[in-house]
């Protein structure tokens, strides 16, 4: 599959909508109003690199392997950072059962931005 990564990138941005809108539509009666912005965040921080992630895979100078690198990064970053956020908030799991996916998947994002840096460091 030729464009795996954008397939990936676009089910996302998707996902982000959806997750949006029901933040905004079903979950401000529910949540408290820490919650709803740490839900918001998560969405915020999803559709940030999503668009990173259109950008990085469109980006004619990378080679494959280096677009899977930093999409990988960027992919397995949202799940853990965004999809912790949103296990938290939407299917009320205990934060402390899980306080560690958090910042891990804020890491891995910081990966994401360091390997696309030294990638576009390398580029020629």
């Amino acid at each position: 599959m030729k464009n795996r990564n954008l397939i990936v990138t676009s089910i996302l941005g998707m996902l982000t909508v959806v997750f949006g809108a029901f933040g905004v539509h079903s979950l401000k009666e529910i949540l408290s109003h820490e919650a709803l912005n740490s839900f918001e965040t998560a969405v915020r921080y999803q559709m940030y690199h999503v668009i990173v992630l259109l950008l990085v895979n469109m980006y004619g100078n990378f080679s494959a392997k280096t677009k899977n690198n930093i999409s990988l990064l960027f992919f397995i970053g949202i799940l853990f950072f965004s999809g912790s956020i949103y296990a938290i908030s939407m299917a009320n799991i205990p934060a402390k059962s899980i306080w560690f996916i958090t910042p891990l998947g804020g890491l891995i994002l910081i990966l994401g931005w360091i390997k696309l840096s030294i990638s576009f460091f390398k580029d020629k």
